[in-house]
């Protein structure tokens, strides 16, 4: 060793800062991502649930649409639209707004919350009247059509101030 050189070590570099444990604010961040989605998971729960009623009437009519292919009976398919516009309607509106409601007042309920209506001065009107034909009665298809889509546009809109 020469007398000029001094005794140095190596540099030591420090190590390298680790990621755990989590600084507080980042525990306060997951738990607030964590109460946000427990939030949406309970809201889009709630929501499946509250349109589970829309979702079986729109079921329903497929099979009744399917059904009047088969047996071409208009005062059978006007029952069945009625009775299940009434049922759907009733898992919506207060029983005491809806269950006593005929004839006009019927088709202008049906018509809350749509954009024109479709069932008091449009395709619905039939609703209220094919019902109480003959046996015998046979409507254009084009008009078995333009009440089904307007039953499928009722039962697929929600009432005003449901979602």
């Amino acid at each position: 060793m020469q007398q000029t050189a001094l005794p140095l070590r190596d540099l030591h570099l420090p190590e390298p800062v680790g990621w755990w444990p989590l600084a507080p604010g980042w525990w306060a961040l997951m738990a607030v991502a964590v109460v946000g989605l427990v939030w949406l998971l309970l809201k889009y729960r709630q929501r499946w649930r509250r349109s589970a009623a829309r979702r079986y009437a729109l079921r329903q009519l497929r099979r009744y649409v399917d059904a009047y292919v088969n047996h071409r009976d208009a005062v059978m398919l006007g029952s069945q639209l009625s009775a299940l516009l009434r049922r759907t309607m009733l898992a919506y509106a207060p029983r005491e707004k809806v269950a006593g409601l005929t004839g006009e007042d019927w088709l202008t309920f049906l018509d809350r919350g749509l954009d024109r209506p479709h069932f008091r001065d449009g395709d619905g009107r039939p609703l209220v009247e094919w019902p109480y034909r003959g046996p015998g009665f046979r409507p254009d298809e084009s008009d078995v059509a333009a009440l089904v889509d307007a039953v499928r546009l009722r039962l697929g809109t929600p009432l005003d101030g449901d979602a």
